[in-house]
C-alpha cells in the first residue's frame, strides 16, 4: 500500500495535468467575468467574432461551431471542451493545438483559468443570449 501511495504521489508530480479538474479547485464564477473582459476582444457568448461563440461550448466538439470559420489543426484536434480540456488549452493553446489561429497566448495563472472556466459554465448555462 506505502509502495501505490508513493508512486500515485510520484504520478502527481510528474504529470500536474492530470490533477483535480479546475472547478474542484475553486474556481469563482464573478471573478471569472473580469477574466473574460480578455477573451470578448475576439469572443462572445452568443455570436461568431474573430473566435467562435461560446454559448454550447461544454460538451461540444473543437472546431465545430456551424458558421465559424477553423484551422485545420482545431477541426482536426479531436477535442470535446470539458473543464480539464479548457484548462490545458488555455493554459497553452498553440501547444495543446499546433497551428491553431488562436493569437491568443493563454492564461498562465491556474486560478484564472479556473475562474474563467467557472465562469463560462455557469454563464452559458444560464444565459438567455444561448437560447
Amino acid at each position: 500500500m506505502r509502495l501505490l501511495m508513493v508512486l500515485l504521489s510520484m504520478l502527481a508530480l510528474a504529470a500536474p495535468s492530470l490533477a483535480a479538474p479546475p472547478l474542484a479547485m475553486g474556481g469563482d464564477p464573478a471573478r471569472g467575468a473580469i477574466v473574460y473582459e480578455r477573451c470578448q476582444a475576439c469572443h462572445s457568448l452568443a455570436r461568431n467574432r474573430t473566435g467562435p461563440k461560446h454559448c454550447g461550448l461544454l460538451g461540444r466538439a473543437a472546431g465545430s461551431v456551424a458558421g465559424f470559420a477553423y484551422s485545420p489543426a482545431m477541426r482536426g484536434s479531436g477535442i470535446v471542451w470539458d473543464e480539464a480540456a479548457l484548462d490545458s488549452f488555455l493554459a497553452d493553446p498553440r501547444g495543446v493545438v499546433p497551428r491553431t489561429t488562436m493569437g491568443y497566448d493563454g492564461v498562465k495563472d491556474a486560478q484564472q483559468r479556473a475562474d474563467l472556466i467557472a465562469y463560462l459554465a455557469t454563464a452559458v448555462a444560464g444565459s438567455t443570449l444561448c437560447r
